[in-house]
Protein backbone atom coordinates (compact mmCIF):
# COMPACT_ATOMS: atom_id res chain seq x y z
CA UNK A 1 0.00 0.00 0.00
CA UNK A 2 1.37 3.06 -0.93
CA UNK A 3 2.18 6.27 1.38
CA UNK A 4 0.74 9.56 1.05
CA UNK A 5 3.73 10.62 -1.17
CA UNK A 6 4.06 7.36 -3.03
CA UNK A 7 6.37 5.35 -0.96
CA UNK A 8 5.96 2.02 0.97
CA UNK A 9 6.90 1.70 4.12
CA UNK A 10 9.91 -0.07 4.83
CA UNK A 11 9.76 -3.35 6.97
CA UNK A 12 13.40 -4.52 6.88
CA UNK A 13 14.43 -1.77 9.84
CA UNK A 14 13.95 -3.08 14.09
CA UNK A 15 12.79 -0.61 16.51
CA UNK A 16 16.14 0.27 18.84
CA UNK A 17 13.26 -0.69 21.91
CA UNK A 18 13.53 -4.40 20.37
CA UNK A 19 17.17 -4.27 20.69
CA UNK A 20 17.29 -2.80 24.24
CA UNK A 21 15.46 -5.36 25.14
CA UNK A 22 17.31 -8.05 23.76
CA UNK A 23 19.98 -7.11 25.42
CA UNK A 24 18.43 -6.93 28.57
CA UNK A 25 17.28 -10.44 28.25
CA UNK A 26 21.00 -12.07 27.16
CA UNK A 27 21.95 -9.92 30.14
CA UNK A 28 19.65 -11.59 32.41
CA UNK A 29 20.55 -14.91 31.14
CA UNK A 30 24.16 -14.33 31.58
CA UNK A 31 23.68 -13.29 35.01
CA UNK A 32 21.72 -16.40 36.06
CA UNK A 33 24.24 -18.73 34.68
CA UNK A 34 26.97 -16.91 36.65
CA UNK A 35 24.67 -16.97 40.00
CA UNK A 36 24.21 -21.02 38.73
CA UNK A 37 27.84 -21.49 38.40
CA UNK A 38 28.99 -19.20 41.59
CA UNK A 39 26.55 -20.77 43.96
CA UNK A 40 29.01 -22.76 45.67
CA UNK A 41 31.40 -19.89 46.33
CA UNK A 42 29.20 -17.57 48.37
CA UNK A 43 29.47 -18.08 51.81
CA UNK A 44 27.55 -16.25 54.96
CA UNK A 45 29.43 -14.82 57.91
CA UNK A 46 28.20 -14.77 61.57
CA UNK A 47 25.85 -12.15 60.90
CA UNK A 48 24.50 -13.76 57.82
CA UNK A 49 25.81 -11.59 55.18
CA UNK A 50 27.05 -13.31 51.94
CA UNK A 51 30.24 -12.99 50.77
CA UNK A 52 32.06 -14.35 47.71
CA UNK A 53 35.22 -16.36 48.22
CA UNK A 54 36.19 -17.62 44.88
CA UNK A 55 39.43 -20.54 44.83
CA UNK A 56 42.09 -18.28 43.94
CA UNK A 57 41.16 -15.85 46.76
CA UNK A 58 41.06 -18.89 49.06
CA UNK A 59 44.67 -20.02 48.07
CA UNK A 60 46.04 -16.65 48.36
CA UNK A 61 45.81 -16.01 51.86
CA UNK A 62 46.98 -19.36 53.01
CA UNK A 63 50.08 -18.39 50.10
CA UNK A 64 50.58 -15.06 51.79
CA UNK A 65 50.54 -16.45 55.67
CA UNK A 66 53.05 -19.02 54.65
CA UNK A 67 55.15 -16.44 53.61
CA UNK A 68 54.30 -14.38 56.41
CA UNK A 69 55.47 -17.63 58.44
CA UNK A 70 58.39 -17.92 56.82
CA UNK A 71 59.32 -14.60 57.14
CA UNK A 72 58.74 -14.35 60.85
CA UNK A 73 60.63 -17.45 61.19
CA UNK A 74 63.69 -16.18 59.65
CA UNK A 75 63.86 -13.55 62.34
CA UNK A 76 63.68 -15.87 64.89
CA UNK A 77 67.06 -17.58 66.49
CA UNK A 78 68.29 -20.84 64.89
CA UNK A 79 66.92 -23.59 67.63
CA UNK A 80 70.30 -25.48 69.63
CA UNK A 81 69.85 -28.78 70.87
CA UNK A 82 72.28 -28.94 74.35
CA UNK A 83 73.50 -32.36 74.51
CA UNK A 84 74.96 -33.23 78.12
CA UNK A 85 77.75 -32.41 79.16
CA UNK A 86 80.48 -34.36 79.58
CA UNK A 87 81.80 -35.08 82.86
CA UNK A 88 85.66 -34.49 83.11
CA UNK A 89 87.38 -36.49 85.82
CA UNK A 90 88.91 -33.96 88.57
CA UNK A 91 89.11 -36.79 91.75
CA UNK A 92 90.29 -39.09 93.99
CA UNK A 93 91.27 -42.57 93.93
CA UNK A 94 90.54 -44.13 97.45
CA UNK A 95 93.13 -46.64 99.19
CA UNK A 96 92.80 -50.20 97.61
CA UNK A 97 91.08 -52.07 99.77
CA UNK A 98 87.41 -52.89 100.88
CA UNK A 99 85.08 -49.49 101.15
CA UNK A 100 83.30 -49.68 104.15
CA UNK A 101 81.90 -46.24 104.58
CA UNK A 102 80.79 -43.58 102.11
CA UNK A 103 81.29 -39.81 102.86
CA UNK A 104 81.79 -37.08 100.43
CA UNK A 105 83.84 -34.99 102.93
CA UNK A 106 86.75 -37.03 101.95
CA UNK A 107 86.69 -35.24 98.31
CA UNK A 108 88.73 -32.21 98.16
CA UNK A 109 86.81 -28.53 96.88
CA UNK A 110 86.55 -28.80 93.15
CA UNK A 111 86.58 -32.87 92.92
CA UNK A 112 83.45 -34.32 91.50
CA UNK A 113 85.07 -38.02 90.42
CA UNK A 114 85.81 -41.06 92.66
CA UNK A 115 87.41 -44.24 91.81
CA UNK A 116 87.33 -47.13 94.10
CA UNK A 117 89.59 -50.29 93.34
CA UNK A 118 87.09 -53.27 92.70
CA UNK A 119 89.24 -55.61 91.40
CA UNK A 120 92.92 -54.71 92.42
CA UNK A 121 96.16 -56.33 90.28
CA UNK A 122 96.57 -60.35 92.16
CA UNK A 123 93.06 -60.90 92.13
CA UNK A 124 91.46 -59.61 95.10
CA UNK A 125 87.77 -58.65 94.62
CA UNK A 126 86.61 -56.17 96.59
CA UNK A 127 82.96 -56.79 96.61
CA UNK A 128 80.31 -59.87 96.48
CA UNK A 129 80.70 -61.41 93.13
CA UNK A 130 79.14 -64.51 91.94
CA UNK A 131 81.56 -64.62 89.10
CA UNK A 132 84.84 -64.24 91.21
CA UNK A 133 86.74 -67.55 91.86
CA UNK A 134 86.94 -69.26 95.18
CA UNK A 135 89.19 -67.27 97.71
CA UNK A 136 89.16 -64.25 95.79
CA UNK A 137 86.47 -62.08 97.32
CA UNK A 138 87.68 -59.76 100.17
CA UNK A 139 84.91 -57.63 101.71
CA UNK A 140 83.98 -55.94 105.43
CA UNK A 141 80.82 -55.56 107.23
CA UNK A 142 79.39 -52.68 105.47
CA UNK A 143 80.85 -52.47 101.98
CA UNK A 144 77.67 -53.65 100.14
CA UNK A 145 76.02 -50.64 101.98
CA UNK A 146 79.19 -48.33 101.53
CA UNK A 147 78.85 -48.95 97.62
CA UNK A 148 75.54 -48.57 97.02
CA UNK A 149 75.97 -45.30 99.02
CA UNK A 150 78.73 -43.92 96.80
CA UNK A 151 76.92 -45.35 93.48
CA UNK A 152 73.69 -43.33 93.90
CA UNK A 153 75.33 -40.15 94.91
CA UNK A 154 74.45 -37.92 92.01
CA UNK A 155 76.97 -35.68 92.74
CA UNK A 156 79.47 -38.04 92.27
CA UNK A 157 81.18 -39.61 88.93
CA UNK A 158 81.92 -43.31 90.34
CA UNK A 159 84.68 -45.03 88.61
CA UNK A 160 84.87 -48.82 89.48
CA UNK A 161 89.04 -49.36 88.57
CA UNK A 162 89.59 -53.28 87.44
CA UNK A 163 92.60 -55.26 87.39
CA UNK A 164 92.47 -57.28 84.35
CA UNK A 165 95.13 -59.87 83.46
CA UNK A 166 97.47 -59.53 86.36
CA UNK A 167 95.73 -61.97 88.59
CA UNK A 168 97.46 -64.46 90.54
CA UNK A 169 94.97 -65.60 92.52
CA UNK A 170 92.37 -66.86 89.39
CA UNK A 171 95.59 -67.93 87.02
CA UNK A 172 96.67 -70.38 89.46
CA UNK A 173 92.63 -71.68 90.19
CA UNK A 174 92.61 -72.92 86.47
CA UNK A 175 96.08 -72.87 85.17
CA UNK A 176 94.62 -75.01 82.18
CA UNK A 177 91.52 -72.87 81.25
CA UNK A 178 92.72 -69.22 82.14
CA UNK A 179 96.08 -69.53 83.21
CA UNK A 180 99.28 -68.43 81.45
CA UNK A 181 101.69 -70.83 80.91
CA UNK A 182 105.36 -71.08 79.95
CA UNK A 183 107.22 -73.27 77.42
CA UNK A 184 107.63 -76.32 80.02
CA UNK A 185 103.60 -76.53 80.38
CA UNK A 186 103.57 -74.61 83.85
CA UNK A 187 102.04 -71.34 84.91
CA UNK A 188 104.23 -68.58 84.25
CA UNK A 189 105.84 -66.20 86.75
CA UNK A 190 107.01 -62.92 86.35
CA UNK A 191 109.91 -60.79 87.34
CA UNK A 192 107.78 -60.32 90.96
CA UNK A 193 107.04 -63.74 90.62
CA UNK A 194 103.40 -62.95 89.98
CA UNK A 195 101.08 -65.31 88.14
CA UNK A 196 98.93 -64.22 85.00
CA UNK A 197 95.78 -64.51 82.71
CA UNK A 198 95.75 -65.71 79.78
CA UNK A 199 94.31 -63.02 77.07
CA UNK A 200 94.09 -65.58 74.66
CA UNK A 201 91.53 -67.93 76.45
CA UNK A 202 88.30 -67.47 76.25
CA UNK A 203 87.63 -68.79 79.49
CA UNK A 204 90.00 -66.08 81.00
CA UNK A 205 88.05 -63.32 78.75
CA UNK A 206 84.67 -64.35 80.14
CA UNK A 207 85.71 -64.51 83.90
CA UNK A 208 86.58 -60.34 83.63
CA UNK A 209 83.27 -59.64 81.12
CA UNK A 210 81.10 -61.01 83.80
CA UNK A 211 82.63 -59.25 86.97
CA UNK A 212 83.10 -55.90 84.97
CA UNK A 213 79.55 -56.56 83.77
CA UNK A 214 79.00 -57.26 87.79
CA UNK A 215 80.35 -53.75 88.26
CA UNK A 216 78.08 -51.68 86.08
CA UNK A 217 74.96 -53.40 87.74
CA UNK A 218 76.06 -51.31 90.91
CA UNK A 219 75.95 -48.39 89.56
CA UNK A 220 79.64 -47.31 88.46
CA UNK A 221 79.06 -44.47 85.71
CA UNK A 222 82.61 -45.61 84.42
CA UNK A 223 84.65 -48.96 84.24
CA UNK A 224 88.81 -48.13 84.63
CA UNK A 225 90.73 -51.08 83.39
CA UNK A 226 94.60 -51.50 85.08
CA UNK A 227 96.85 -54.13 84.01
CA UNK A 228 95.53 -54.83 80.45
CA UNK A 229 98.28 -55.96 78.82
CA UNK A 230 100.65 -60.04 79.25
CA UNK A 231 103.81 -59.62 81.53
CA UNK A 232 106.86 -57.07 80.53
CA UNK A 233 109.07 -58.51 82.94
CA UNK A 234 110.63 -61.60 83.79
CA UNK A 235 111.99 -64.43 81.52
CA UNK A 236 109.67 -63.21 78.77
CA UNK A 237 110.99 -65.96 75.80
CA UNK A 238 109.67 -68.71 77.98
CA UNK A 239 106.10 -67.56 77.89
CA UNK A 240 103.89 -69.82 75.60
CA UNK A 241 102.12 -67.19 73.62
CA UNK A 242 100.61 -69.77 71.48
CA UNK A 243 99.53 -69.00 67.40
CA UNK A 244 97.11 -65.66 68.75
CA UNK A 245 98.99 -62.05 68.19
CA UNK A 246 99.29 -59.99 71.53
CA UNK A 247 97.79 -56.88 69.95
CA UNK A 248 95.30 -58.48 68.40
CA UNK A 249 94.39 -60.56 72.01
CA UNK A 250 94.08 -57.52 73.90
CA UNK A 251 92.07 -55.66 71.04
CA UNK A 252 89.63 -58.81 71.00
CA UNK A 253 89.32 -58.46 74.55
CA UNK A 254 88.01 -54.95 74.38
CA UNK A 255 86.18 -55.43 71.37
CA UNK A 256 83.98 -58.37 73.20
CA UNK A 257 84.06 -55.68 76.44
CA UNK A 258 82.11 -53.02 74.89
CA UNK A 259 79.81 -55.18 73.25
CA UNK A 260 79.05 -57.06 76.94
CA UNK A 261 78.58 -53.34 78.51
CA UNK A 262 76.53 -52.19 75.36
CA UNK A 263 73.27 -52.00 77.42
CA UNK A 264 75.16 -50.80 79.98
CA UNK A 265 75.54 -46.77 80.38
CA UNK A 266 78.98 -46.96 81.60
CA UNK A 267 82.21 -45.41 80.19
CA UNK A 268 84.80 -48.07 79.63
CA UNK A 269 88.31 -46.76 80.15
CA UNK A 270 91.87 -47.73 80.09
CA UNK A 271 95.32 -47.38 82.19
CA UNK A 272 98.72 -47.39 80.32
CA UNK A 273 101.95 -46.46 80.76
CA UNK A 274 103.33 -42.74 79.87
CA UNK A 275 105.26 -44.31 77.75
CA UNK A 276 102.99 -46.38 75.56
CA UNK A 277 101.45 -42.88 75.08
CA UNK A 278 104.22 -41.14 73.72
CA UNK A 279 105.86 -43.81 71.54
CA UNK A 280 102.68 -45.88 70.53
CA UNK A 281 103.06 -49.09 71.91
CA UNK A 282 104.64 -51.78 73.86
CA UNK A 283 105.02 -54.74 72.02
CA UNK A 284 106.08 -57.14 74.60
CA UNK A 285 102.80 -55.84 76.79
CA UNK A 286 100.74 -56.30 73.45
CA UNK A 287 99.56 -52.91 73.81
CA UNK A 288 99.57 -50.54 71.18
CA UNK A 289 97.65 -47.34 70.71
CA UNK A 290 96.23 -47.21 67.41
CA UNK A 291 93.81 -50.09 68.38
CA UNK A 292 92.77 -49.27 72.23
CA UNK A 293 92.43 -45.69 71.57
CA UNK A 294 89.28 -45.93 69.21
CA UNK A 295 87.61 -48.36 71.79
CA UNK A 296 87.92 -46.42 75.08
CA UNK A 297 86.30 -43.55 76.18
CA UNK A 298 89.32 -42.42 78.29
CA UNK A 299 93.06 -42.95 79.28
CA UNK A 300 94.90 -42.58 82.31
CA UNK A 301 98.30 -42.71 82.96
CA UNK A 302 100.60 -42.26 86.33
CA UNK A 303 102.74 -39.35 85.49
CA UNK A 304 103.80 -36.24 86.39
CA UNK A 305 102.42 -32.57 86.01
CA UNK A 306 105.33 -31.30 83.88
CA UNK A 307 104.50 -34.47 81.62
CA UNK A 308 101.10 -33.99 80.81
CA UNK A 309 101.66 -31.33 77.96
CA UNK A 310 103.31 -33.85 76.39
CA UNK A 311 101.38 -36.68 76.57
CA UNK A 312 98.47 -34.41 75.45
CA UNK A 313 99.97 -33.75 72.00
CA UNK A 314 100.66 -37.19 71.68
CA UNK A 315 97.18 -38.02 71.70
CA UNK A 316 96.11 -34.61 69.81
CA UNK A 317 95.11 -37.21 66.76
CA UNK A 318 92.85 -39.44 68.90
CA UNK A 319 89.09 -38.67 70.05
CA UNK A 320 89.85 -39.70 73.46
CA UNK A 321 90.05 -38.05 76.78
CA UNK A 322 93.06 -38.23 78.57
CA UNK A 323 93.22 -38.32 82.76
CA UNK A 324 96.57 -37.89 84.79
CA UNK A 325 97.41 -39.81 87.89
CA UNK A 326 98.84 -37.57 89.80
CA UNK A 327 99.98 -37.41 93.52
CA UNK A 328 98.72 -33.90 93.59
CA UNK A 329 95.88 -32.02 92.32
CA UNK A 330 96.82 -30.23 89.11
CA UNK A 331 95.38 -28.74 85.87
CA UNK A 332 91.54 -29.20 85.09
CA UNK A 333 91.57 -32.84 85.06
CA UNK A 334 93.02 -35.33 87.14
CA UNK A 335 93.17 -38.57 89.80
CA UNK A 336 94.85 -37.86 92.69
CA UNK A 337 95.39 -40.99 95.45
CA UNK A 338 93.60 -40.06 98.49
CA UNK A 339 95.79 -40.60 102.27
CA UNK A 340 94.77 -43.62 103.96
Amino acid sequence: MAGPRGYNSYRGKTPIGKIILAIVLVLVILAAVAFLLLQKYIVYDDSGKPRLELPQSQETPSSSSAEGSSSQNDDLPPIQIQEPAETAVKGILLPEQPLTTWDASVMEQGDNSVAVTMKAAGGKVYFTSDAAASGTVETAEGSAAALAALTADDDVHTIARFSCFRDSLAARADVEGMGLKNTGGYIFYDGSNQQWLDPAKPSARQYLYTMAKECADLGFDEILLTDLSYPTEGKLNKIAYGEGDKSANIKTFLTELRAVLSDTHVKLSVELPAAVLLTGSDQNAGQVLSDIAPLVDRIYTQTTADQTEAIKAALSNDSVEFVPELTAPSGDTYLVTAAD
